[in-house]
């Protein structure tokens, strides 16, 4: 296979020291060479896990232009910030047909084993997002019945929302910009981390109403 190393570091400190980097980089080489696979190595220096950062984005999209069999990263924590964010990435990858191998955690889209880990994850990642809607509906019912207003807290950002519509008039669709917002960590106007393909379709549809009035 022909594979795409991602290493990150995530303080100024690391990626002037290369504390971190060598080590990354020596394991992602080593199971390589293992498998006799062929790989180019992609870092994001400097960088947090909270969005996609840079190099990840461009792995994933050459990745899914098909350029490229598979991802390998040494250990889940350089990959993706929370078990959601795994489970998105994951899901990119079983969706778009290439295969993601994370040494520590014995991920591994390669393999009967890797992938039945990896479906773990998915569930675990679905557990969570159905325990956080239970509590949300809970609190709301709260509040309900102590007469207090149940009006959302927040809304989607001026900048954001222009993103929205600017990627739906190139062609996304609702599905994939929603995809896209929940594995960058933008939280949705419920205040939640994940988004769903009714909330963009809304909030386009309001936006471009709005055009058309102004």
């Amino acid at each position: 296979m022909n594979v795409i190393g991602y290493v990150r570091v995530s303080t100024e400190d690391q990626e002037r020291s290369g504390l971190g980097v060598e080590a990354q980089t020596a394991a992602i080489l080593s199971e390589c060479e293992r498998r006799g696979w062929s790989v180019e190595v992609l870092s994001d220096l400097g960088a947090s896990g909270k969005h996609v950062n840079p190099q990840l984005r461009r792995a994933v999209d050459l990745l899914g232009s098909g350029q490229f069999d598979g991802l390998v990263v040494s250990k889940l924590d350089r990959l993706a910030r929370s078990v959601r964010h795994a489970s998105a990435i994951i899901d990119d990858a079983q969706r778009q047909g290439w295969n993601l191998i994370v040494i520590d955690n014995a991920i591994d889209l390669t393999t009967a084993g890797g992938r039945a880990m990896a479906n773990m994850f998915i569930t675990f990642a679905e557990y969570e997002r159905e325990l956080i809607s239970s509590r949300t509906k809970d609190a709301l019912a709260a509040r309900k019945a102590r007469g207090l207003d149940n009006g959302r807290k927040t809304a989607i950002p001026a900048g954001l929302l222009r993103r929205i519509v600017l990627s739906r008039d190139a062609g996304a669709s609702f599905g994939r910009i929603a995809r896209e917002l929940t594995t960058e960590g933008f939280l949705s106007p419920t205040g939640l981390p994940d988004w769903h393909e009714s909330t963009i379709r809304r909030a386009y549809t309001t936006a471009k109403r709005k055009e058309q009035v102004a």
